[in-house]
C-alpha cells in the first residue's frame, strides 16, 4: 500500500474533527438545518487552516442519501464518494493548473448545464480560485450570478484581494483563522498517539509556533521529525532537523543585543553558523521569541513551553518592555531584508551589531557665526568721496530685506550630509521617490524629520502609499538613528517682501546740478 501523508490521513472527515473554525461550521450547519443553502461559497483564510477540507465536508452534507444534514453519515456511496473523490457529481477544480478560459468552460460552464447523475446537487469545489485569468472570471461570473438550481459553487482561496469584485459579491464569505498554539498542540497529540510516537511535549509545542496556525503545516512538520528520529521525537532533534535556533540561544542573542555585548553577539553567531544554522533562521528565531516574550509581559498567549516559562519570564522582565518593543520592530525590518542580501551570514553579523549599537541622533550645525570686527576692519575702505556725490549714493542705495535668521532645526537639503545619504539610498531603491523628494526642504525638530513639500501634488504622491514613507523612514533611520520618524507637509511658496519704495534728498534741478558736479570732478581726475 503507497504511503499516505499525515495531513491527507488525518483530513478532517465530519465537522467534529474540524478543528479552530467553529464559526465556520455552526453557520453552514444553522444554514443546512434550516434550508436555506446558497449558491456559491467563498473559503478566504491562510494556507492549511481547513478551506478544502470543508468544501467537502458541506458537499458531504448537501449530497448525503439522508440529506442533506448538518451531519454527514460518512458511510453512504455518496459519502465514501466525495471523500476519494469518485463521486462525478462533486467536481474539484484546481484554478492553478486550469486557469485558462477554455479550461472554465470545458470543466465547469458546458457541465453546470446537465443535471446530477447520483448526487441531488452538483457541486463545483474550486481551489485557489484567485488564480483564474480574467477572461476565466469573466466567463463564470454569468454562471455564478444565475447557475441552475442543481448547482452550488464552493470557491477556496488564499489571497481574498485577487478575486475580482464581482464573483465575491455574488457568494457568502466564510473567514478562516489560523489555529492556536492549543488547537494545533492539541492536535498533534492526537495524530502522535493515533501513530504511536513518543514526543517530548517541548518538541510538539516548538513544532506548533513553527507550523504559525496552519494544522496542515504541523502535520508536514511532525512527519518530518518522526523520519529522523531514533524512538523519541526530542526537542533537540526537532531544532535540528528543521532548522531552528533553540529558545535559550535566542534569549541569549536577544539580551546581548540589548546589552550590547558584541563578544557574545559574535561568538553565538559563529557557533550557530558551525552548526549549520540558515542566517535567516536565526532571524526568524529571535523574531519569534521577541514577539513570544512581549505577549509575556502583556500578559497575552504567547506559546511557551510551561516547563521553560519561567527562565522566559526571567529574560523577558530582564529585556523590558521598551526595549523588547522596539527591538522586536528593528529585528522584522531586518527579517524583511535579509532576503535580498547575497552575504547573509555577515550581514547578520553587522545588523545585530548596529542593532546593539544604535546611532545617535545627530543635531544640526549652528548657525555661521557673525563676521568678527576685526575681520571688517580689514575689508578695503573706498575712496572719498565729495559730499554731493556721497549724497546721490545714498539716495540710489536700495534698502536690503531683512534676512531670517536660521534656526539650529532648519537642514538645508545640500547642506546636510545625513540627508544626502538619505537620498543616496532612496535613489538606490527608488527612481520615481527619489525625483520627488529632491525639491523637499528638512527640518529636524527632535526626533522628527519633517519633510516640507511647495508642491501640494508631490505631498499627495509620497503621502498616499505607506510603502513610501515607509521607505523613507527605514532609510532615514538608517542614517538619523531609530527613533527617528518621518512626516511629510505641504510647504506654501515662501513670498519674497518688495523694498519700500526709496525717496531721494535730492529733486529736480538740485539732483541735476550734484550729478553734473560729480562728473565733471571725475572728467578732471582723468585728465
Amino acid at each position: 500500500m503507497a504511503h499516505v501523508s499525515l495531513y491527507r490521513k488525518y483530513r478532517s472527515q465530519t465537522f467534529g474533527d474540524l478543528i479552530g473554525q467553529d464559526h465556520v461550521v455552526r453557520t453552514l450547519q444553522n444554514a443546512i438545518s434550516g434550508g436555506r443553502i446558497a449558491h456559491a461559497y467563498l473559503f478566504t483564510g491562510p494556507r492549511g487552516t481547513g478551506k478544502t477540507s470543508t468544501a467537502r465536508l458541506l458537499a458531504k452534507a448537501l449530497c448525503c442519501e439522508k440529506g442533506p444534514t448538518p451531519e454527514p453519515c460518512g458511510e453512504c456511496d455518496l459519502c465514501l464518494g466525495v471523500a476519494d473523490g469518485s463521486l462525478m457529481d462533486v467536481r474539484e477544480v484546481d484554478a492553478a493548473s486550469e486557469a485558462g478560459v477554455d479550461n472554465v468552460r470545458e470543466s465547469i460552464i458546458d457541465v453546470a448545464e446537465y443535471v446530477p447523475t447520483l448526487a441531488r446537487f452538483k457541486i463545483f469545489i474550486i481551489d485557489e480560485v484567485h488564480d483564474l485569468s480574467p477572461k476565466a472570471f469573466d466567463a463564470l461570473l454569468k454562471t455564478i450570478e444565475e447557475p441552475p438550481s442543481h448547482v452550488i459553487f464552493i470557491l477556496a482561496t488564499t489571497e481574498y484581494v485577487k478575486v475580482p469584485p464581482t464573483i465575491r459579491s455574488r457568494c457568502q464569505k466564510f473567514e478562516f483563522h489560523r489555529g492556536s498554539l492549543t488547537d494545533l498542540q492539541g492536535r498533534l497529540a492526537h495524530v502522535a498517539d493515533a501513530e504511536g510516537l513518543k514526543v517530548e511535549p517541548a518538541a510538539l509545542s516548538a513544532i506548533a509556533r513553527m507550523a504559525d496556525g496552519g494544522f496542515r503545516d504541523a502535520l508536514t512538520l511532525l512527519e518530518q521529525a518522526r523520519l529522523a528520529a531514533d524512538e523519541t521525537i526530542t526537542l533537540d532533534l526537532v531544532y535540528d532537523q528543521l532548522g531552528m535556533v533553540a529558545e535559550e540561544v535566542s534569549d541569549r542573542l536577544l539580551i546581548a543585543v540589548r546589552k550590547a555585548d558584541d563578544q557574545t553577539i559574535l561568538a553565538t553567531l559563529a557557533e550557530l553558523a558551525r552548526r549549520g544554522r540558515d542566517p535567516r533562521a536565526i532571524l526568524e528565531s529571535m523574531v519569534v521569541r521577541a514577539a513570544e516574550l512581549t505577549n509575556m509581559l502583556f500578559g497575552l498567549e504567547h506559546g511557551v513551553d510551561a516547563s521553560s516559562e519561567a527562565a522566559a519570564h526571567a529574560t523577558a522582565v530582564e529585556l523590558g518592555k521598551e526595549a523588547l518593543v522596539h527591538m522586536r520592530g528593528q529585528l522584522a525590518d531586518s527579517h524583511r531584508a535579509i532576503g535580498n542580501i547575497t552575504l547573509p551570514r555577515l550581514w547578520l553579523e553587522s545588523e545585530l551589531l548596529r542593532l546593539a549599537h544604535p546611532a545617535p541622533v545627530a543635531q544640526a550645525q549652528p548657525a555661521t557665526p557673525a563676521q568678527t570686527p576685526r575681520a571688517e576692519a580689514t575689508k578695503p575702505q573706498p575712496a572719498p568721496r565729495s559730499e554731493p556725490a556721497r549724497a546721490v549714493a545714498e539716495t540710489s542705495k536700495q534698502p536690503e530685506p531683512a534676512q531670517p535668521k536660521p534656526t539650529q532645526a532648519i537642514v538645508a537639503e545640500g547642506t546636510d550630509p545625513r540627508w544626502s545619504q538619505v537620498l543616496n539610498l532612496v535613489q538606490a531603491k527608488s527612481k520615481a521617490l527619489f525625483g520627488r523628494i529632491t525639491a523637499a526642504t528638512t527640518q529636524l525638530e527632535g526626533t522628527t524629520l519633517t519633510l516640507g513639500f511647495e508642491r501640494k501634488m508631490d505631498l499627495d504622491w509620497v503621502s498616499d502609499d505607506v510603502r513610501k514613507l515607509g521607505m523613507l523612514r527605514q532609510f532615514a533611520q538608517e542614517i538619523y538613528g531609530p527613533e527617528i520618524e518621518v512626516r511629510a507637509v505641504h510647504q506654501a511658496k515662501t513670498q519674497t517682501t518688495e523694498a519700500p519704495p526709496v525717496e531721494l534728498m535730492l529733486k529736480g534741478k538740485e539732483l541735476y546740478d550734484a550729478a553734473r558736479e560729480e562728473f565733471q570732478g571725475y572728467r578732471k581726475e582723468q585728465e
